[in-house]
């Protein structure tokens, strides 16, 4: 079986002769922190060997609920925010039809994601959608209390129970939460749903191949077998015993450092010349992101989709401040063929293209790009996946985790908490006057009343 591959040539030459090696003693570390538990944030790595851990059995179970949920639901609606969704949609959105949503596909219910926002026309428009369809819920909150999830859910939950009777909605109403505690996990069992637990030394962002994604991939059609073992593969592929130089997470955590701490590169971009990777990139962005941007410290995570945003973006990137560097997925074989027809009167001047596969033009249209930049001043690092199969989606997001977890030790940052996350529901709180939140309520708006 192939394997996904990184390409850093183009981004250590930004660097000085053996920057990337040099930093191979910091990366060591941090992976043996990471295997060790000694690290900051050492709570919280039940990732780490998650992928070889999970059983035949528990996939078994997983994809037994996601079959009652396929027999009895036309559309299925997963609810969750943050890594409680990004994860399972990115995989979802990789691997499926571009045009599902307008396709009767009678094998697979459609997914719908919600309670990843407040916005009212959003959800009542989700509302009406549902009124005559057969859907069900998947739950997703360790805690039950998050607002924009909380508040779908119990949407949901209502419209479920009117349309299909208390009894019915009981058996396609699934809570993905906490094993003990919280407000979904008093619900679940109030309710008698079915539960799958979020284990508590997993962070939502590092969720994807537990319940939290592993539920909704399946209600969606797609192997979980095979992506999890794509994962334990890369997870064997880039242990702590594996040399630098064979290591993929080890050195792209080294060469993005490198980039950061040396050549003042304070931008990453992530960008894909396949628009079925658009959210594996959001999903990343929250990786990286949440996991490195502490302390007035860390990489900014940002994402394009080529050539669509060259249209919008590329003269910043090939012209703008040099503070970027990009990281580019490139997929080797598309799933499907077409060829670029002849055309007699060639209006558009593009015969010269004619019998090409459109896949051709895209690769010298990545390779072009690729090109442009790096002699722009542009470090290029480059990802090659296979084929976009359960499988090597599986590797690529075990990598990027690993390689998060690396990364953000190098830096000396905690990689695995969130606490700048907590102040804006703490002013929102405040200002819906939630009991508990009264002296900041005060607070704030004789704040706010000032700056008027």
């Amino acid at each position: 079986m192939k394997s996904i591959s990184l390409d850093i040539t183009k981004a250590a030459q930004f660097l000085g002769a053996g920057a990337v090696e040099a930093l191979e003693p910091q990366v060591q570390a941090a992976q043996e922190a990471l295997e060790n538990g000694t690290c900051a944030g050492n709570d919280f790595l039940g990732w780490l060997h998650l992928p070889s851990s999970v059983t035949p059995a528990f996939l078994d179970e997983v994809q037994a609920c996601a079959d009652t949920l396929r027999r009895q639901c036309d559309v299925v609606v997963v609810a969750g925010i943050g890594g409680s969704y990004l994860g399972a949609r990115a995989v979802i959105e990789a691997l499926g039809n571009s045009f599902a949503w307008l396709i009767q596909d009678k094998k697979n219910p459609v997914i719908v994601f919600a309670g990843n926002n407040i916005g009212e026309d959003y959800l009542a428009e989700l509302t009406d959608y549902l009124k005559d369809k057969r859907f069900g819920v998947i739950n997703i909150s360790k805690s039950g209390t998050t607002t924009e999830t909380a508040l779908t859910f119990r949407l949901l939950k209502k419209q479920c129970e009117a349309q299909r009777g208390k009894a019915e909605a009981k058996d396609v109403i699934v809570a993905v939460t906490d094993a003990r505690k919280g407000a979904a996990r008093a619900a679940a069992d109030k309710e008698g749903y079915k539960t799958f637990i979020i284990p508590d030394n997993v962070g939502g962002r590092f969720s994807v191949l537990t319940p939290v994604g592993l539920l909704p991939i399946a209600c969606a059609g797609f192997d979980i077998k095979a992506l999890v073992q794509g994962a334990a593969d890369m997870e064997q592929a880039t242990g702590v015993d594996v040399p630098f130089a064979r290591n993929l997470a080890a050195q792209y955590a080294a060469v993005r450092q490198g980039l950061y701490t040396q050549a003042g590169k304070k931008i990453e971009i992530i960008a894909n010349f396949q628009p079925k990777l658009h959210f594996i990139a959001e999903w990343w962005k929250q990786l990286y992101g949440e996991s490195e941007g502490k302390e007035h410290k860390g990489i900014f995570p940002a994402a394009c989709d080529f050539t669509t945003d060259l249209h919008s973006m590329g003269q910043w990137i090939q012209d703008g401040e040099r503070s970027i560097f990009e990281t580019v997925i490139s997929v080797e074989t598309p799933e499907r063929e077409l060829d670029f027809p002849a055309d007699e009167e060639n209006l558009d001047g593009l015969n010269f293209l004619a019998g090409k596969r459109v896949d051709d033009v895209n690769k010298m249209a990545e390779l072009g790009t690729r090109l442009a930049h790096v002699d722009g001043g542009v470090p290029n690092i480059r990802i090659s996946v296979p084929r976009l199969n359960e499988y090597y989606i599986g590797q690529l997001i075990y990598f990027f985790e690993k390689a998060c977890g690396i990364s953000g030790l190098v830096e000396k940052v905690n990689p695995f908490n969130q606490p700048g996350v907590e102040a804006y529901k703490k002013n929102m709180f405040a200002l819906l006057d939630k009991p508990g939140y009264e002296a900041d309520s005060k607070a704030i708006k004789e704040r706010l009343a000032n700056e008027q």
